[in-house]
């Protein structure tokens, strides 16, 4: 190495050491206000991690709390096999529902009319919003409907969906009445689909008709109705897919009545070629199935364990079988909360 690229080379050191103060604007109204106060917050939950997660749980709404609670550790975990199985539990006994603290606390708290979720399409003009009062409503109704079709408490529900409003409501829906929900990819086979299906062993199937990717149209549903082929040979049969329509409606802000001029392009909502083959006594329409009259606004949420199983996640099984990595309640719900709070700064 040259001199000159040496000197370099430390100029380039120095330039990665520095550090870039935010604007004093935003540091005021920070959640975390400077260096000091996060090495403070990290200290505490190195050096008493009960009283750090404790003061971070306040912040949520629990339903009850064992007798002894507040003096009781909410963390308990054993990584050593010579004294039993490997656990990790948080808030034992703590009773909760993650559905609630994300919707009706807000629209509790006056903030239904705030804007709880953006949604934008494949084309950046087909865009959305939704109100925590609205989100609230859809979930309570689509929670309705996957009781009406015998979900429970406990029960899985797989979700082979892309990244439309519909797949917050189920996920949330699923968690408001105590259903694990399973997402799997939207881009996995009929074979990977059909593995996790079998695997959780779910009985009801949340799809879509299709799904953009660029220029590229997925049929979803004719996905899925191969994986549940598969899952029929293997007998764990999918007993009702609820299915919604997103490519074949019109885009949002588009003439509904007089059609639409991006019908025929590629990537454009709606797409004419997504042909969807339903099964009679099996698939039915989201849309359909939401507007039934004996569908009601209101769902009251299961109020949960802590430690209760709230959703499964598979690996990607590229190096082998996938496998299901089980969340429940309490844990994720704080810390992942807490983990955006501080990152994105969230108000």
């Amino acid at each position: 190495m040259s001199s000159a690229q040496l000197e370099q080379h430390h100029l380039d050191l120095q330039q990665l050491q520095q550090v870039f103060e935010p604007p004093a604007a935003i540091q005021s109204r920070a959640h975390v206000t400077s260096i000091e106060a996060y090495r403070d917050m990290y200290r505490l939950s190195v050096s008493d991690p009960n009283k750090f997660w404790r003061q971070i749980a306040s912040e949520f709404y629990w339903h009850s709390k064992p007798d002894g609670a507040e003096e009781a550790p909410i963390l308990d975990y054993n990584f050593d096999l010579s004294k039993g199985g490997i656990y990790v539990r948080w808030f034992k006994g703590w009773r909760t529902n993650i559905c609630y603290n994300a919707l009706d606390r807000h629209v509790l708290a006056g903030r239904g009319d705030r804007v709880a979720f953006y949604w934008e399409g494949n084309d950046p003009e087909d865009r959305t919003s939704i109100t925590y009062a609205e989100l609230l409503r859809q979930v309570c109704r689509f929670a309705n409907v996957l009781k009406s079709n015998g979900v429970k408490k406990g029960d899985r529900v797989a979700i082979y969906m892309p990244m439309v409003l519909e797949l917050v409501v189920a996920m949330l829906a699923c968690a408001r009445i105590g259903a694990v929900h399973s997402i799997v990819f939207g881009g996995f086979s009929a074979g990977s689909l059909a593995d996790r299906i079998i695997n959780a062993k779910c009985h009801i199937l949340i799809t879509c008709d299709g799904n953009w990717r660029g220029t590229k149209l997925l049929s979803l549903k004719s996905i899925a109705d191969k994986a549940m082929s598969i899952c029929i040979e293997e007998g764990n049969p999918v007993v009702t897919c609820l299915v919604v329509s997103h490519v074949k409606r019109p885009r949002f802000g588009s003439d509904e009545a007089g059609g639409d001029s991006h019908s025929s392009k590629p990537g454009f909502r709606p797409a004419k070629d997504c042909p969807v083959e339903m099964l009679a006594g099996r698939d039915v329409w989201w849309h359909e199935a939401m507007a039934k009259e004996d569908i009601s606004d209101d769902c009251q949420p299961e109020w949960l364990e802590a430690e209760d199983p709230l959703f499964m996640l598979y690996t990607s099984g590229s190096t082998g079988k996938p496998k299901g990595v089980l969340h429940t309640v309490g844990g994720y719900m704080v810390y992942s909360a807490t983990t955006f709070k501080y990152s994105f700064d969230y108000h």
